[in-house]
C-alpha cells in the first residue's frame, strides 16, 4: 500500500546530458495510458524527459529535431512493442527501431561525448523481438505485457541501477501516487483553464512534475 503523506523525493532534475532521458515510444491514443507512466515515472525518478513532442517547430525537418534531442540526452527509454500493422496502410510503423538505431548509432559512433550512453529496450514480451529484429540478439529486452505497472517498475529499476543512485523510489510505490495523479488530473487541468483532450507534453509534463513536488513539500494539490 501506498502512503500517501509528503515524503522525501528525488527532485525533478533540469534539463542536461546526464539527467535527460530521450523517450522513443509510440504517441497514438492506444498507447497513451503507457506514454504517461514512463513521462510521470522519468520525472519521479528526479530525471527530465524528453520526446519529438517537446518542440513544435515547423522549421525544422523532424529527423534532425530527433537527431538533436537524442545527442542531448545521455539515457534513453525505446519501446519496440508497436509492430501490428497499420489498419490504414497495412505496413507496421518502424519510428521506434530507427530510433533506437540512431541512439545505438550515436553510442557507437559519437566519441567521447556519447560514449556513455545508457538504453532501457521494451517490449510486450522479453524475447519476441529476436522475430522482428534479430540484430538486437545479445541485448537485454525488458518485457512489461502492455501494463502500467511492469511498465512503470522496469523503467524505475533501469534508472536506479544505471545512474547508482539510492534516493529513487521503489515501483510500487510510483505507481500507486501515479494512480493518485491520473485520479486528479481533470482537476490539474481544469485548474489551469485545459482541456484534458488538448495536453500538450509540455502541459503534461509541467502539470506532473508540478504536482509531485508539491506532495513532496506537503502543498495542497
Amino acid at each position: 500500500m501506498t502512503n500517501s503523506a509528503p515524503r522525501k523525493r528525488p527532485r525533478a532534475r533540469k534539463a542536461s546530458a546526464p539527467n535527460n532521458v530521450f523517450i522513443n515510444c509510440p504517441f497514438d491514443d492506444g498507447y497513451q495510458p503507457l506514454f504517461r507512466a514512463v513521462v510521470f515515472t522519468v520525472i519521479d525518478c528526479g530525471f527530465a524527459p524528453r520526446c519529438s513532442l517537446e518542440i513544435d517547430d515547423g522549421s525544422e525537418v523532424r529527423i534532425d529535431k530527433i537527431a538533436r534531442i537524442i545527442g542531448e540526452c545521455r539515457l534513453g527509454v525505446h519501446d519496440l512493442s508497436r509492430t501490428e500493422q497499420d489498419p490504414t496502410t497495412g505496413l507496421p510503423r518502424f519510428n521506434m527501431p530507427l530510433e533506437l538505431g540512431l541512439f545505438l548509432g550515436a553510442k557507437r559512433f559519437g566519441g567521447d561525448a556519447h560514449v556513455s550512453k545508457n538504453c532501457l529496450i521494451l517490449d510486450l514480451e522479453r524475447y519476441r523481438y529476436q522475430k522482428f529484429i534479430s540484430d538486437l540478439a545479445g541485448q537485454d529486452i525488458r518485457a512489461h505485457g502492455g501494463k502500467v505497472g511492469p511498465l512503470i517498475s522496469a523503467v524505475r529499476d533501469w534508472l536506479r541501477t544505471t545512474s547508482g543512485r539510492k534516493d529513487i523510489p521503489g515501483g510500487t510505490d510510483i505507481s500507486g501516487r501515479f494512480s493518485i495523479f491520473l485520479r486528479d488530473l481533470p482537476g490539474l487541468c481544469a485548474r489551469i483553464a485545459l482541456d484534458e483532450t488538448e495536453m500538450t507534453f509540455a502541459d503534461y509534463y509541467a502539470i506532473a512534475a508540478t504536482w509531485l513536488d508539491e506532495r513532496t513539500t506537503g502543498d495542497p494539490v
